[in-house]
């Protein structure tokens, strides 16, 4: 009976011997190799010498019992275990340098960190509603707030820099099996320009008044761009040659507001912009729609702060856009 358990035991154990070797500093040799490629310019960075490292990283390779990167004249490759390894080590040294914030935060006396990534989707209305739904809710915790593009802020989240991501939803981007996630809303897709712009002054809007302006819209392949793409198609229209690429929230209103550019952008956001004046709504209508979603890591455990600001984020998202 007892024999089992010991051939167990045994094999535990060498399945973990090789973490022995890892310490937080050969993590620092990992990420290094991965991006130097080369094992001089990383033992200099290292502050160590070229033969202990190579060491170091063959005695790692025996361990595991896999090649983790592949030698040749110009330097080194990670192999396809290596890239494995590199991603654990990636998303460990960057929860790492979330716990260095998080506890200084609770050093000065706050009561921990919310990071919520935002896509420009979202960014300009969804998610600081959700944001000052949180802060009433916990008026001690610190909320960080990231903007980038879905592929980026996805990324972010899988390594353990972000808590919460709401933007477009992630067609044609990959998502990992540890994150969730959960459609929020869908709305139509909104052609803009500022409010004394020539074209309200026409009597009647056609398709060739707007396209003789130049577009500002979201880069190639983001989901906001792709159902752009995709409305226009309906409409037997394409976008003008001369087209302005931006991803920023703040450098697309800038420029709606100081020249004759055309803008595209979901619903409440154009809701929220014609609030303040800063843009109005171009009566040409779009068949198109685009989903909005929200992603978080599937952990076992999280902090009650994240909960509440999940619950923050459907709340608020439920209230209607008039």
């Amino acid at each position: 009976m007892g024999r089992p358990l010991l051939i167990s035991f045994v094999l535990d154990s060498m399945a973990t011997d090789w973490t022995d070797r890892i310490r937080l500093r050969n993590l620092k040799f990992l990420l290094s190799l991965a991006q130097t490629r080369n094992l001089s310019h990383s033992a200099k960075l290292l502050h160590t010498t070229q033969p202990g490292l190579s060491k170091w990283l063959k005695d790692l390779e025996a361990d595991i019992g896999l090649p983790l990167f592949e030698r040749h004249a110009r330097g080194l490759t990670p192999t396809s275990h290596g890239e494995t390894l590199i991603a654990h080590a990636r998303r460990i040294d960057a929860q790492l340098d979330r716990a260095v914030t998080d506890m200084n935060i609770l050093r000065d006396g706050g009561a921990g960190r919310v990071v919520i990534g935002a896509s420009g989707a979202a960014a300009t209305e969804a998610a600081p509603r959700a944001i000052l739904a949180m802060a009433e809710r916990m008026p001690e915790l610190r909320i960080d707030l990231v903007e980038g593009t879905m592929d980026r802020l996805l990324t972010l989240l899988a390594r353990g820099d972000l808590d919460i991501v709401m933007g477009r939803t992630a067609s044609g981007i990959t998502v990992e099996s540890s994150i969730h996630s959960e459609e929020l809303y869908v709305e139509p897709i909104d052609l803009v320009a500022r409010p004394d712009h020539p074209l309200f002054d026409l009597p009647e809007l056609h398709w060739h008044d707007v396209t003789k302006y130049r577009w500002i819209v979201w880069p190639s392949q983001t989901p906001v761009r792709n159902a752009l793409e995709a409305a226009l198609a309906n409409a037997k229209q394409s976008l003008p040659q001369n087209y302005i690429e931006s991803n920023s929230v703040i450098a697309n209103v800038t420029l709606l507001t100081h020249s004759d550019v055309i803008g595209t952008a979901s619903h409440r956001s154009t809701v929220m912009l014609a609030r303040l004046n800063l843009v109005r709504i171009l009566p040409l209508k779009l068949d198109g729609f685009g989903s909005v979603s929200m992603y978080w890591r599937n952990d076992e455990l999280y902090p009650k702060s994240v909960e509440v600001a999940l619950e923050c984020v459907r709340r608020t998202t439920r209230e209607e856009v008039a």
